[in-house]
């Protein structure tokens, strides 16, 4: 059995939950989750990868059991969730890791590469884009309008990936067999992002992903220069983030392993084995 640690760190004044498996001198991997969920989406995982690993899964901010602090108090950005994850893993001694990056995990885990590549000996990008190959047209149309003209009309529509149905269908699209997909998943998500206040934190960071698309040509210059081992492992029924966004990775990491699978957005519902078994193959090879 694996002892999976429940901790919080102070950083910047933040109270930041994390999960931590694992021996403390073996190699660490960061996993980063994504909208609307947590830490909690890699329950699972952590302790498919901590016998071999040492496993840390924050909360960013403003989700899981990391404090939210109202839109009044912080100033939500992903430039300021980097800042949060990067001062953690200062705290915690972590000076190189592997990044497993998700959705929202994935513009802050870029954002870490970018600081300090150094740091990062490998990434497994599950679902996490980085490319304008991935934004699938018809979801992302109304975030683009929001990001046009921010106003309560463009809004409406962005509000309600908040709902439980949004939710529940972000974790059940795509895939072949929905039974397989625990309905705590969905219930858990929505109850933590229907918190008083959280909404408009969530709105800020609809808002400010249009500067996770700027960035894209310094994240690709980023991924040319290092060449940093990276493994994409993707739901392929992605309607969000399509599989287009998997395969653009080979445009700059020649290297890069691909791997589509029958699956949606939240793969390791569906497919956790399957998942844990790329990434154990992929670190083995190339730590």
């Amino acid at each position: 059995m694996t002892s999976v640690h429940h901790r919080t760190a102070t950083v910047g004044g933040q109270s930041l939950f994390y999960r931590e498996a694992g021996p403390d001198d073996a190699p660490t991997i960061v996993l980063l989750h994504g909208f609307p969920t947590s830490s909690h989406m890699f329950r699972g995982l952590i302790p498919l990868l901590a016998d071999r690993y040492h496993v840390i899964a924050p909360d960013l901010l403003g989700f899981g059991h990391s404090a939210a602090p109202s839109v009044a108090e912080f100033d939500y950005s992903f430039d300021a969730l980097a800042d949060l994850v990067d001062g953690l893993l200062d705290q915690l001694g972590v000076d190189r890791t592997a990044l497993y990056v998700q959705d929202y995990g994935a513009p802050v885990g870029w954002r870490l590469a970018v600081r300090r590549p150094e740091r990062i000996t490998a990434i497994i990008s599950q679902n996490g884009n980085a490319y304008a190959d991935g934004l699938v047209p018809e979801f992302w149309a109304p975030v683009r309008a929001y990001w046009a003209d921010p106003n309560p009309e463009t809004a409406a529509p962005v509000r309600a990936a908040l709902s439980l149905d949004a939710i529940r269908w972000q974790y059940t699209h795509g895939v072949p067999d929905v039974s397989l997909i625990s309905p705590d998943a969905w219930a858990h998500d929505h109850a933590l992002v229907s918190r008083p206040g959280n909404a408009e934190v969530q709105m800020a960071l609809f808002l400010d992903y249009r500067t996770n698309l700027e960035l894209y040509p310094k994240f690709h210059e980023h991924f040319r220069a290092s060449q940093v081992p990276l493994l994409a492992v993707w739901g392929g029924n992605d309607e969000i983030f399509g599989p287009d966004g998997a395969r653009a990775f080979l445009r700059d990491l020649p290297a890069a392993e691909v791997h589509l699978l029958d699956g949606g957005h939240f793969l390791l519902e569906s497919h956790l084995d399957g998942v844990a078994g790329y990434i154990r193959g992929f670190l083995g090879r190339v730590l």
